[in-house]
């Protein structure tokens, strides 16, 4: 029983290991690797190309299915092309099981030690994190070492070779379980290795293992699909696409295991070499056979998983893509580009407002208050999209525009609400009453709402580019527009004195209408605070021109 649970926690430590350098490596890279990517895919055979570096790096390529598809989703990359990616991503993959066959495991004390410095040294900028990959290499080497002694120990049970052996009769059966280890243990590299050292120390037949190996290529495939099951169809087709090459590639490889134990084996030497190459073997095929294919492939997965037709009324792309979270710089992008659509939802309201008070236009009150729940809606998803997000994965900069971006979303839900409350006031003050403002007052919230209108798109300006010196004149926008505020109360406060009828019947309702439009212009202005702090241009109660000078 002792060595049969030193031998799960060697496995478990190998798989730990493997997460750790490849979120590391997200962590330190991501942005960089998005941009490679982003670049590099101009044809197929460059696709397949970055695939195969990114996912050396990385070591998952299911890491790069993700950001690939997340690509796909966003409509940055065609679905041929991110195929061609994703069949460099394998080949990638298997390459790192080549390197890490070989008996490393005098490296792991010195990657331990060196990592754990710069980790505990330097936690939060790139040296520590970089430190965390380093702790992941040193582990996934011990975690191999502890592996191939428990199973020499292990393997001297009768029972244990007996079941070992009864995996030899059925190569179905061997490749399920291939399988299911990848989609356990969310890692294909650490089965392959795994399988390797077991073949190494003659606790499974080479045969046995190199059906585990074709499983273990099905089965990320597999995990891929799963992780993306309930994404936008976009994202989806990319992982499926990669299943069917793999799926594939198996039904033409399985036959042929025979014939390369028998012809290639011999000059392979160890069988831990056999397992690798064998997995290097396959991968290449398949990259070199359905390099050609991708056009086609994606024309089945298009049919097995058509994109829905959009309707010209309620059809938009969501963001907050589900498979982006495991680039932590990905998924904040992704939340800042829904952020700003609900800004576009507010703006339809507070657009539409005016032509509620100008045309006594009830039922469009009412649509633009059912659109209130649209903005609630959005900021809650965005918000639980953003919890999701692992604060220790971001830099300084991710974790500020984190911040920046929920306060963005705060305020536009506040401004959401302010509207709805405005326009029950219109239809119970207003509209049914049937009364008008005066000319006057009248052209007063006209002047005010264009203000209003011009703020905000200047607002969804600054949230989007982090300009100081537009944030600098939104919050100049606040005092003067808190100084027409006060000057129009005064001028309505002298047309009620002239004994102004209409005046008379709509003045509550004027003097909280400008009262609220300037509590959404001071939401609105809020989006500036963030910017000017980071650049260092707010003192305690004034704005610091010369920071701002200096910036500019």
């Amino acid at each position: 029983m002792k060595h049969l649970l030193n031998l799960l926690a060697a496995i478990a430590l190998l798989v730990w290991g493997t997460h750790l350098v490849r979120t590391g490596i997200l962590r330190v890279f991501g942005s960089n690797l998005r941009y490679i990517l982003a670049r590099s895919i101009s044809n197929r055979f460059t696709a397949a190309l970055s695939g195969i570096g990114v996912t050396a790096l990385v070591q998952s390529s299911t890491a790069t299915s993700l950001i690939v598809s997340s690509f796909a989703g966003q409509g940055l990359v065609t679905l041929p092309l991110a195929l061609a990616v994703m069949l460099g991503a394998d080949i990638g993959t298997s390459l790192m099981a080549v390197v890490f066959s070989f008996d490393l495991s005098w490296l792991s004390p010195l990657c331990i030690f060196v990592g754990v410095v710069l980790f505990i040294s330097r936690p939060e900028t790139n040296a520590g994190r970089f430190g965390r990959v380093l702790i992941g290499l040193g582990l996934m080497l011990m975690a191999l070492k502890l592996v191939s002694a428990s199973t020499q120990v292990l393997t001297q049970a009768p029972a244990v070779r007996a079941l070992l052996e009864s995996l030899g009769s059925d190569l179905l059966l061997e490749i399920t379980v291939g399988a299911v280890l990848v989609v356990v243990s969310y890692s294909s590299l650490a089965v392959v290795l795994l399988t390797a050292t077991l073949v190494g120390t003659s606790v499974i037949a080479t045969d046995v293992a190199l059906g585990l190996v074709l499983g273990a290529n099905l089965g990320s495939g597999l995990l891929a699909v799963f992780t993306t099951a309930r994404s936008a169809i976009e994202v989806r087709q990319v992982p499926l696409g990669n299943l069917v090459f793999k799926a594939l590639g198996v039904a033409i490889a399985a036959p042929l295991v025979g014939l390369w134990l028998r012809h290639v084996r011999p000059y392979l030497g160890e069988p831990a070499s056999v397992v690798v190459m064998f997995h290097l073997t396959f991968n290449l095929m398949v990259g070199l056979v359905f390099i050609g294919w991708t056009q086609v492939i994606a024309g089945w997965v298009e049919k097995l998983l058509p994109k829905p037709k959009k309707s010209s009324l309620g059809g938009r792309q969501h963001h907050l893509d589900p498979s982006a979270l495991a680039t932590p710089s990905l998924a904040i992008s992704c939340a800042a580009r829904e952020a700003l659509y609900q800004a576009d939802v507010v703006e339809t309201m507070l657009r539409g407002m005016l032509d509620v008070i100008k045309k006594d236009d009830l039922r469009l009150a009412q649509d633009l208050r059912k659109l209130d729940d649209t903005v609630d809606a959005l900021y809650s998803s965005i918000k639980y999209y953003l919890t999701k997000i692992s604060r220790e994965a971001l830099d300084e900069e991710e974790s500020r525009r984190w911040t920046d971006i929920i306060s963005f979303t705060i305020n536009m839900e506040q401004i959401g609400d302010i509207i709805e409350r405005v326009l029950i006031d219109i239809e119970d003050k207003k509209i049914k009453p049937r009364r008008q403002f005066s000319e006057a007052g009248m052209a007063e919230i006209v002047e005010l709402h264009e203000r209003l209108r011009d703020n905000l798109r200047l607002g969804m300006s600054v949230f989007l580019n982090g300009n100081v010196r537009d944030a600098q004149k939104l919050l100049e926008e606040k005092a003067r527009f808190r100084d027409l505020e006060r000057a129009y109360a005064n001028t309505h406060l002298g047309r009620l004195s002239a004994n102004t009828l209409q005046s008379q019947e709509t003045s509550s309702l004027h003097i909280d209408l400008i009262s609220e439009l300037k509590r959404i212009n001071s939401h609105i202005c809020s989006i500036a605070y963030p910017i000017l702090d980071s650049a260092g241009a707010l003192a305690p109660n004034r704005l610091r021109t010369s920071a701002v000078a200096e910036e500019a």
